[in-house]
């Protein structure tokens, strides 16, 4: 018997789904605090609340995704091989190397910009040595982090485009389709891991700048989505099948009242015609945080498993 989330065509479930949210996330808050930190926090950046909370968040979603793609492996132990044996032709094998290579920059990222409390802490000379090295690269280390972060975001996209027999999965406009969730995604868990565990003001202007990328991510979140199904819907054939069929029924309802309808609709809505005593409020950005990370969980459920319900 099919249902929504078990029919013939089934290949990856929803433990891919948190995997690629999880990744999202990692990306979404590295680009965003990069940014931050070259646009507003020139210096001092470690003590903002938003940078506290990227260089937590963003290298442990990315091992708690690992260990779940791990786990979900027919043969898990194996995955050992991918870390140590790459194949060009593999997208899962590229993927754990630019994993690797990112997770390496993004500590030294880190490192660098906590150098002075890492040098007052330290007392040998030469790890202190190799601390001022790091943080004279500190400029470079914020580009590299920043377009590890963005191949990071397309990656995921890329992953799913490896499904080639499913239409609506080898769908060129799927990668940066979830750069810019991944980005949404981002933004939501900066706000609230930096106002509930870092003690940020809702007034500083970390926030501020954060709160003005939202509109912009939304407009081009809901293009990228029109230009993904248009696509479909004009390709004809199994194509748009695969669109109407995502459109309707169970992961319909969850495209247009979740993804559409909670994600999208609802914080335009009220950032128009709420005041603005509301809209600083700390309980409605942690509610909006929280509305984002769902509806975006919803498009990575959504586009997972109306994907696969249609073969080529």
């Amino acid at each position: 018997m099919n249902t929504a989330f078990h029919f013939a065509t089934l290949v990856w479930d929803w433990p891919i789904a948190i995997y690629l949210l999880l990744i999202g996330i990692s990306s979404g808050m590295v680009i965003i605090a990069v940014l931050l930190k070259r646009q507003l926090l020139v210096a001092n950046a470690g003590s903002d609340g938003i940078i506290k909370a990227t260089v937590v968040i963003a290298p442990l979603t990315v091992v708690l995704g690992l260990v779940i793609l791990i786990f979900h492996l027919a043969r898990s132990w194996t995955f050992w091989y991918l870390m140590v044996f790459y194949n060009p032709h593999s997208v899962m094998s590229l993927g754990v190397m630019l994993f690797q290579v990112y997770m390496a920059v993004l500590i030294l990222w880190i490192i660098a910009i906590y150098q002075q409390y890492l040098l007052d802490m330290i007392k040998s000379r030469w790890l202190k040595r190799i601390i001022f090295f790091i943080a004279g690269w500190e400029r470079r280390l914020d580009m590299a982090v920043f377009l590890l972060a963005i191949l990071l975001g397309v990656y995921t996209g890329f992953l799913l485009l490896a499904l080639k027999s499913y239409p609506l999965l080898n769908n060129p406009v799927l990668p940066l389709l979830f750069l810019v969730s991944g980005l949404t995604s981002g933004v939501a868990m900066a706000i609230f891991c930096g106002l509930t565990f870092c003690k940020q003001s809702v007034y500083s202007p970390s926030l501020a700048f954060i709160h003005r990328l939202e509109p912009p991510l939304i407009l081009t979140e809901l293009g990228l989505l029109a230009v993904f199904f248009i696509g479909l819907i004009f390709g004809g054939g199994q194509k748009e099948a695969a669109a109407l069929n995502a459109l309707s029924g169970f992961w319909g309802a969850v495209f247009w009242l979740g993804v559409v309808g909670l994600g999208m609709v609802l914080p335009m809505a009220l950032r128009l015609l709420c005041a603005g005593r509301i809209t600083s409020h700390k309980v409605y950005w942690l509610s909006m945080s929280g509305v984002a990370l769902c509806s975006v969980f919803m498009l990575r459920m959504f586009i997972l498993y109306a994907g696969q319900m249609v073969m080529a």
